[in-house]
């Protein structure tokens, strides 16, 4: 049993309130309210060089999504790629117009921008306008080539049907 009633009144002393405690020897004043300026918020300045920064919110960790947290769902913030066979196409097509490997490169060109050009309308991807001037630049190169080809027979022919002429 407590000797106490739940208001802090002894039973029988119903209304009595209860003693204050002896003042002390001398008494004490309340500290003095000293205002001070409003701070600017930091933002983290930086940190002497080889001292690790103090953390501000928490430690984050160093890999990976922080503790508790879902990670990202796929893509969220992902930026969209280039597609390889647009950009491999393009440059193809550009070293079969100009350099030695005239119809390798052109053919080459040709059939990955086609390829790429079906990537990028599945998949979303970046690279359609490379795609396009590999396949450009690739069929004007084989255009080019076959009319080469063809030059290089026709003179041939000309030059063979004008010698039986000339000989004696």
């Amino acid at each position: 049993m407590s000797d106490t009633n739940p208001d802090g009144t002894t039973p029988g002393q119903a209304g009595v309130p209860p003693v204050p405690p002896a003042p002390s020897a001398a008494p004490t004043a309340p500290p003095a309210y000293v205002p001070q300026a409003p701070q600017p918020p930091s933002y983290g300045a930086a940190p002497a060089y080889g001292s690790a920064p103090a953390p501000s919110y928490g430690t984050a960790p160093a890999y990976g999504p922080g503790a508790g947290y879902a990670p990202a769902p796929y893509g969220a913030y992902a930026p969209v790629k280039t597609n390889t066979l647009a950009v491999i196409s393009m440059i193809a097509s550009i070293v079969g117009f100009i350099w030695i490997l005239p119809f390798i490169g052109s053919l080459g060109g040709v059939i990955m921008g086609h390829i790429s050009l079906k990537q990028i309308a599945t998949s979303g991807e970046k690279g359609r306008g490379m795609a396009l001037a590999g396949l450009i630049v690739g069929y004007a190169g084989l255009a080019l080539f076959v009319i080469g080809v063809i030059a290089f027979f026709a003179f041939f022919a000309f030059a063979a049907s004008q010698g039986v002429r000339y000989s004696s």
